[in-house]
């Protein structure tokens, strides 16, 4: 008996151990790939052989809202795509030199190869070039930078943009069909306006449109990602609706990256008053009606769209943006409560009423030491998903993008003024007034160390005995992790210290740059402030980013502080790799203090390539760029991103870093009408097939 049950238990032992052995020998084979129960691997080839730096875009419609993830090839074509929901999925292939391969179904552990499509020629090659390969061909002989009008809105150089659709109609000139394809849809008078000032110019675009119609075809081919970039893993949901414009989204505290761990991703649709909601765990999304208050909506579409005819599609009273969630997971936002926005985006309000305590009457003492009698546009709006429940602010100052500080004051700015919300202030309160701040910018010119009354005004004459008031901009406000000073974006960047009473406490500091149409701004764990320009307006340089640091400055104000005094604080770095980057559009930029991502060096600044499906990173310590490609669906188009820490104990899955589809016009992406905006999350990984 015991002989037997021995015989037995070697007999399964060794039965055992062979098909352990074969399955070993199997995942050994030359150019196999390793895979989990719920990852999807194999080879990609082509006619060619293996193909490297090649996408393989796996997509289901099966979980409660669509989602895709994206991986690139190793040097020898393989490929995983880890960490999948189980569901049926469709893969295909995509890259540069290649057209897309078919699509083949396949479920979460299964072994695919896949096989590429080499593009017959190279015109089916380009079909899926960025944008901004497509508007590199646009002439620009006046040194205007034309070609970057419409790209703080929406890519051009996609299909939508360097084609005339049919449906807009018949017209005796190209010239003329431009005329009228920016005026028609929902904000077609203020783009019609807007395009009609570039005067002769508008022919540039014309010969644009006419010059692909001709067969003209981009100058360069894309590069395939190389080295790091090979390790990115990009996963997309669906969210919002098909005619949303959700102008960014919220992952994480913006300070400190553990924070709001496995929680929603927030984003508020500028297009139509909603706030949406994605859970990344669930594969869930959603959205609810914002607040508007007695705000109204001036928005009237001007001509039919090619897309959506009469369809009044756009109708929003409040136009929330610059979503922030706070240490508690609630999401704040701005958005107009009152009056009637002048603008689409932003702008000031007509009709609104400004509070009593913003007017140089009241007993307010910010409101003594500068008055804000215009009425704001935007005020600030509240969710808490604990309560589900919306709250409204109040504020003297138009609010936009925000930052907040580990304090709890969540900044805003607009022009020639900063303004905060005191959040511990308003939960103990509820009292908008006591719970608001702002301040203008008032240099201390005569550098006795503080600021006094009366200053100088802008445009009057200088007094080397008084300070004296700056104008600034403040698209992006940022805030030192190191003093809790406020700096605003711009050509020249504004730095205000609040000091600890402020207003009487406050003074400000402004540095000129060395390059022209700096846009969005954030600051590194040192206190180095980071910015990008994007080429919008005459003399503006793009795809520029710089670095400010304000400790090598010998003087920071008083009469000598002119701006210009600090050259040795400024470092410039342009991404010139190929001729079409200066077709790209950077937008906003965000740091990455602690590496959250996985890139091997802290303070990483990130900025959106709005016109190159992309984000694009700035390694501190190399000083090279590198680009986080989303090849599908064409139309990434960045403007925020944050990266937030899961669970710090799982390497690089716990981790990402997280943005969002933000064009004007979704029914432009890949895909057309119907497509709706997506959240994106990307993750490095130490190699292009780690599980």
């Amino acid at each position: 008996m015991n002989l037997r049950l021995n015989r037995t238990v070697l007999w399964f032992s060794t039965a055992a151990m062979l098909v352990a052995s074969l399955a070993w020998v199997t995942a050994q084979r030359p150019g196999d790939v390793a895979i989990d129960p719920d990852d999807i691997g194999g080879i990609v080839t082509s006619a060619k052989g293996p193909e490297a730096g090649v996408w393989v875009i796996a997509e289901t419609t099966d979980l409660p809202t669509k989602y895709a993830k994206i991986v690139a090839t190793d040097d020898q074509g393989r490929y995983v795509v880890p960490d999948l929901p189980r569901a049926s999925y469709q893969l295909f292939v995509r890259g540069y030199g290649l057209v897309d391969s078919a699509r083949v179904s396949a479920k979460v552990g299964q072994r695919l190869d896949l096989k590429a499509t080499v593009a017959p020629n190279a015109r089916a090659a380009a079909e899926v070039y960025p944008a901004n390969y497509w508007l590199n061909l646009m002439e620009d002989p006046g040194g205007r930078n034309v070609k970057h009008c419409g790209t703080a809105c929406h890519q051009m150089g996609d299909k939508a943009t360097r084609e005339i659709p049919k449906a807009l109609g018949s017209f005796a000139s190209s010239v003329e069909a431009w005329d009228q394809r920016v005026r028609v849809g929902p904000v077609g008078n203020m783009m019609g306006a807007s395009f009609q000032q570039l005067g002769d110019s508008r022919k540039l675009f014309a010969q644009w449109t006419d010059s692909v119609v001709a067969g003209q075809l981009p100058k360069e081919v894309p590069p395939r990602p190389v080295g790091l970039e090979r390790n990115a893993v990009v996963t997309l949901w669906d969210w919002a609706t098909p005619v949303s414009f959700l102008h960014d989204q919220s992952a994480a505290v913006h300070y400190d990256p553990s924070l709001n761990a496995n929680q929603p991703v927030w984003g508020v649709s500028n297009s139509n008053d909603f706030l949406a909601w994605l859970d990344p765990l669930e594969n869930k999304a959603g959205l609810m009606p914002v607040p508007t208050g007695t705000a109204g909506s001036a928005m009237k579409m001007n001509a039919p769209s090619p897309y959506w005819g009469t369809e009044e599609i756009w109708q929003p009273k409040g136009q929330p943006r610059s979503a922030g969630v706070d240490v508690k997971g609630r999401v704040w936002f701005a958005s107009a409560f009152r009056g009637t926005l002048t603008g689409f985006g932003g702008g000031g309000s007509k009709g609104g009423t400004q509070p009593a305590f913003c007017l140089a009457t009241s007993n307010n003492k910010f409101a003594r030491y500068f008055p804000m009698p215009v009425p704001s546009g935007k005020q600030v709006g509240m969710y808490d998903p604990k309560t589900e429940k919306f709250t409204i602010v109040d504020t003297c100052f138009t609010t936009d993008h925000n930052q907040f500080e580990p304090g709890g004051k969540l900044f805003f700015g607009q022009n020639n003024v900063i303004g905060w919300v005191d959040i511990p202030a308003w939960d103990n309160t509820q009292n908008a007034e006591v719970s608001q701040g702002w301040l203008p910018a008032v240099l201390d010119s005569n550098g006795d160390g503080k600021v006094t009354k009366p200053w100088t005004e802008p445009g009057e004459p200088t007094d080397s005995t008084k300070d004296r008031r700056a104008e600034f901009g403040c698209y992006q406000p940022a805030v030192s992790p190191l003093d809790g000073s406020v700096w605003c974006s711009g050509t020249t960047i504004t730095r205000i210290e609040l000091g600890s009473n402020p207003p009487e406490t406050a003074k400000a500091e402004q540095y000129t740059a060395p390059v022209v149409g700096g846009h969005g701004v954030d600051i590194d764990r040192n206190g180095v402030v980071w910015q990008n320009y994007n080429g919008r307006g005459p003399g503006s340089e793009n795809a520029v980013v710089t670095s400010f640091d304000r400790r090598k400055c010998k003087v920071t104000n008083g009469p000598t502080a002119t701006g210009k005094h600090c050259p040795e604080g400024w470092t410039v770095y342009r991404k010139r790799d190929q001729q079409a980057d200066q077709a790209d559009h950077f937008y906003l930029t965000y740091m990455d203090r602690e590496d959250v991502l996985g890139v091997g060096a802290k303070n990483v600044p990130y900025v959106g390539g709005a016109n190159s499906d992309s984000l694009v990173g700035l390694n501190p310590e190399t000083g090279k760029f590198f680009t986080l490609r989303v090849p599908y669906p064409l139309g990434f188009f960045a403007r925020s991103m944050q990266p937030r820490i899961d669970d710090p104990k799982t390497g690089w899955k716990g981790r990402g870093l997280w943005s969002n589809y933000a064009t004007y016009t979704p029914w432009h992406v890949e895909g057309g009408k119907g497509v709706r905006p997506k959240v994106v999350k990307f993750q490095l990984r130490p190699n292009p097939i780690a599980k």
